[in-house]
């Protein structure tokens, strides 16, 4: 590590003098300097890890106090480099903190620290009756202070909306270390401005959340699960239509894959594909189940009038849990495309649910023509109006791959859409943003960082 200067020394200093072996060098392990995007970083000045809100409080007050940078890091499943370091910073990680503090049945809701891993918090529901439907391929390894700093969307969004919707209450720490308890339990809460939509997908640039309190759902008795395989967009969004009214919005997802996400995620995973002939489209789609003997049915009559409707090609109900976790593994196996595939960009893009097919058609248009070597995979979250583009193999160049961003971009741009669907700005994006935001939207972005975060101490670089 270079010389450090005069504040960062002194606010090594002051942080080890108070907490201790609890301060780590910033070379103590390289997992801290990158997430799944790739894009590694510099080392940062020191490792935090707090145990309380208290700890971090003091740990936030030391750092706004010398203008020392601040990097809050949650799991790393990112794909934006927004937690990570560009160097020097001090690495705030939320990792010790991962209780599960209670789970109200009687009141639907659950309140946990920001560290804790989706996938514990989901199992710890499940044990105890309920739902929690914030749900993401990451789900093994992401944290839910992430998924809300990032507003993360993922499969069950067309039926219970995204984080956003399912956040009651936060506690935050601000840059000062002055914190914020907004705990709330009530649907209902109309007492002034509801100030933690200022936390959920800020990215950590205005404060750090701690605390989280979600909102519970009755959990399914039972799921219906199927993959069907169609000729084309248009194809699917009527299906959707008829699905969702069918089944009286008991739709839990509609996953769209084009053919070549799938036959590549199928090979990059060593796994089995859904049906025997090669189709344009498939979409997987699943209904949470109140009365599994008759909505069993009813999910299969909702499928055969959808196959004289002329809709359906072809299709597999999943006749077991693992025949359905199969079929899932398909469409989350983007992490093993990744690592077959690098070096990839990914996009994560959002238009109007009727323009998605369009879109998709002159995206790949636009990629064809300029770059015909170049493979592009489509898959997304059709009933939410999520388009995901993989681009594989790009080409090192900083000039080329910025091209190939463009040409993207401006076709969502096109449709009013949105650069980011789910995946969130961090440093990767941050330079498009104004192909969705307004100059007068990013004028109060700053405007609002600045009172909050005064010393631009928080995750600086980032998103804005």
């Amino acid at each position: 590590m270079t010389a450090l200067n005069a504040s960062s020394a002194a606010a090594l200093e002051a942080l080890t003098a108070v907490f201790g072996a609890d301060v780590l060098p910033g070379d103590a392990s390289p997992k801290y300097l990158q997430d799944w995007s790739g894009c590694a970083g510099g080392q940062p000045l020191a490792i935090l890890r707090p145990r309380s809100t208290d700890e971090l409080s003091r740990m936030l007050a030391i750092c706004h106090a010398h203008g020392q940078a601040v990097v809050p890091q949650g799991g790393l499943t990112g794909l934006c480099g927004g937690a990570v370091p560009a160097g020097g910073e001090v690495v705030v990680s939320l990792e010790r903190m991962n209780r599960i503090e209670r789970i109200d049945i009687d009141s639907g809701t659950v309140i946990v620290e920001a560290g804790a891993i989706l996938q514990t918090v989901q199992e710890a529901c499940r044990d105890a009756g309920a739902l929690l439907a914030v749900d993401l391929g990451a789900r093994g390894s992401c944290q839910v202070g992430g998924n809300v700093s990032t507003n993360a969307g993922g499969n069950r969004v067309i039926r219970y909306g995204n984080t956003r919707d399912l956040v009651l209450g936060l506690e935050v720490v601000l840059a000062d270390g002055t914190v914020l308890c907004m705990l709330n339990q009530m649907v209902k809460n109309n007492a002034g401005m509801d100030l933690k939509h200022l936390f959920i997908g800020s990215e950590g640039v205005l404060g750090i959340v701690t605390r989280v309190v979600f909102k519970l759902q009755p959990l399914p008795k039972g799921v219906s699960t199927a993959v069907v395989a169609l000729h084309d967009y248009p194809a699917a969004l009527r299906f959707l239509r008829h699905a969702q009214q069918s089944l009286s919005g008991q739709v839990s997802a509609f996953e769209i894959m084009w053919n070549d996400y799938l036959v590549t995620a199928v090979a990059a995973g060593k796994l089995r594909a859904p049906l025997d002939t090669n189709y344009p489209v498939y979409v997987l789609i699943d209904m949470h189940c109140g009365q599994p003997e008759t909505d069993a049915g009813r999910f299969e009559a909702m499928l055969e009038q959808a196959i004289e409707a002329g809709w359906i090609l072809d299709g597999a109900v999943a006749q077991s849990v693992a025949e359905a976790e199969a079929f899932w593994a398909i469409r989350d196996g983007v992490a093993e495309v990744l690592r077959d595939y690098a070096p990839t960009l990914n996009f994560d893009v959002s238009v109007p649910i009727a323009q998605i097919g369009d879109c998709a058609a002159r995206i790949r248009g636009e990629l064809d023509r300029d770059w015909p070597a170049l493979k592009a995979l489509f898959f997304g979250h059709v009933g939410d109006g999520n388009l995901h583009v993989v681009v594989c193999k790009v080409p090192s160049d900083h000039d080329s791959q910025m091209r190939i961003e463009d040409a993207v971009y401006s076709v969502v741009r096109s449709y009013g859409g949105s650069i980011s669907a789910e995946h969130g700005i961090g440093t990767l994006k941050r330079d498009w943003l104004h192909y969705s935001r307004s100059e007068a939207e990013l004028a109060l972005m700053r405007t609002l960082k600045h009172t909050l975060d005064p010393k631009n101490i928080l995750n600086p670089g980032k998103l804005i």
